[in-house]
């Protein structure tokens, strides 16, 4: 099309109502920076398939960039009490992250000094760290306790022996860590994360669903098939009467973070508008998110959704759940703008954290990698806000599906389980796909991909060095 090559390259939009138009509706006040554009156009270029499929790539990750970048190991609700730990382990790596008696927490590596069996294979709680094959011994503190027959090991002195200690920053309720000390520190790598949550306050919030599974491809397919929304108009066609998918925002933030921003409440260009009202919008949406959850009760006002006349389909739900949430959680949120009650408001922090904004529980994805490049984790944690005055109680422990179990089998998950077993009907065949390609290529839309391609210049600089 004419218009469509007259436009300078990344600035061809979806035809209809934009990001902007929406926010123009709402019936509260939309935060500045959700209205803001942070969009350049970073080339058309084809990515290397080999970036997925080569185990020499792998090894140029986990050597140049994983030690490096600041990685989302822990929540404050995991380890709440003094002598808890958390097993994070990644990219070939094992960390002890714990909570120490001042309150503090600190991360060692999860390796014994003397023969270097793993100290701890899961979380828990410990006085100290008795490593079970010869049993040397460490504090919480990573300092050097006790060694049997230490008549035998003149050479080792106690500071010689502390456990090797990462760097540990905190944020928002997450707890990072960086194995190579030096760069941004975490507030610097994260911005402009925190400005922008600080009206969402993730550490007011505990972890009350979390669910895992082993994928069967590369940690970056998968995570890059959550990166966009128009593959809606395929892969998830029932969400398309009320998701604008193809309209959806897309920022990027410096090296680090960028955001798909997705309306909900809206239709989808794709689907032919002829005779559909904003009620119909509202019923669909309801009818999906409410009869497909485990809870539902047609009596419920959260599910009973009126669209007053002269009042748009967002401004609907957003009402609704405006009083849902507060009755919920027990928080104001008469202030919350119609697009963070309902929208999805997706960032992606590099290079494998991904928390959902908004006042809604808030969905947090993570993705690792595997032993081969053909194989990845992916978990999903739900956050929800805690009453105010309430302690925060500890999160829930990773439930973890087996390989025959889909995600659905996770119910609650809610519709999200449905959503991701249709997601992973394509992932394993991405993976065969590229691993089969014959040009060896990944060509990716210049707006619609931009985060994708973000991500992969970042990748790039730390494998630059």
């Amino acid at each position: 099309m004419a218009d469509r090559d007259a436009l300078k390259p990344g600035m061809a939009r979806c035809p209809g109502l934009s990001w902007q138009d929406l926010l123009a509706n709402d019936s509260r006040p939309v935060p500045d920076f959700l209205k803001e554009e942070s969009y350049e156009y970073r080339g058309s270029e084809p990515l290397a398939a080999e970036r997925y499929t080569s185990r020499e790539f792998m090894e140029l990750e986990n050597r140049k960039m994983w030690p490096r970048v600041w990685q989302f190991a822990a929540r404050e609700e995991d380890l709440p009490e003094p002598g808890d730990y958390v097993v994070y382990e990644n990219a070939g790596r094992s960390y002890l992250v714990v909570r120490q008696e001042d309150g503090s927490v600190r991360a060692f590596h999860n390796v014994c000094l003397h023969r270097g069996r793993k100290l701890r294979t899961e979380s828990g709680w410990a006085a100290d760290f008795q490593c079970p094959f010869h049993g040397f011994t460490w504090n919480t503190d990573g300092s050097l306790k006790h060694i049997p027959c230490r008549w035998d090991f003149p050479h080792l002195t106690e500071e010689k022996m502390k456990l090797p200690e990462p760097e540990v920053g905190r944020w928002g309720g997450y707890i990072f860590l960086r194995e190579e000390p030096g760069g941004p520190s975490l507030e610097d790598y994260l911005a402009p994360l925190p400005e922008h949550f600080k009206r969402w306050k993730h550490e007011e919030c505990t972890t009350a669903i979390w669910v895992g599974k082993m994928v069967p491809a590369n940690w970056k397919v998968t995570m890059e098939a959550f990166m966009e929304a128009w593959h809606s108009l395929v892969t998830h066609p029932q969400l398309l009467p009320f998701t604008g998918d193809a309209n959806a925002a897309y920022n990027i933030y410096g090296d680090n973070v960028n955001v798909n921003l997705v309306p909900f409440g809206t239709m989808s260009p794709h689907i032919d508008p002829t005779g559909k009202t904003q009620q119909w919008i509202v019923d669909e949406f309801v009818k999906y998110n409410g009869r497909s959850a485990d809870n539902y009760d047609p009596e419920q006002d959260s599910f009973n959704v009126q669209v007053p006349e002269g009042k748009t389909a967002r401004q609907a739900l957003g009402e609704s759940l405006r009083a849902f949430s507060t009755k919920a959680f027990g928080r104001d949120h008469s202030h919350a703008s119609d697009a963070e009650m309902i929208d999805a408001l997706v960032y992606n922090v590099f290079p494998n954290f991904a928390p959902w904004g908004g006042f809604m529980p808030n969905i947090v994805y993570r993705w690792r990698p595997g032993n081969d490049p053909d194989h990845c984790l992916m978990e999903v944690r739900i956050l929800t806000r805690v009453p105010p005055g309430q302690p925060i109680p500890r999160g829930v422990p990773m439930r973890f599906l087996k390989e025959d179990e889909p995600w659905a089998t996770a119910t609650e998950l809610g519709v999200l389980g449905h959503v991701f077993d249709q997601d992973m009907e394509n992932l394993p065949y991405v993976q065969e796909g590229l691993k089969a390609s014959k040009n060896g290529e990944v060509h990716l839309g210049n707006y619609q991909e931009i985060r994708i391609r973000h991500f992969q210049q970042t990748l790039d600089k730390y494998l630059a060095g």
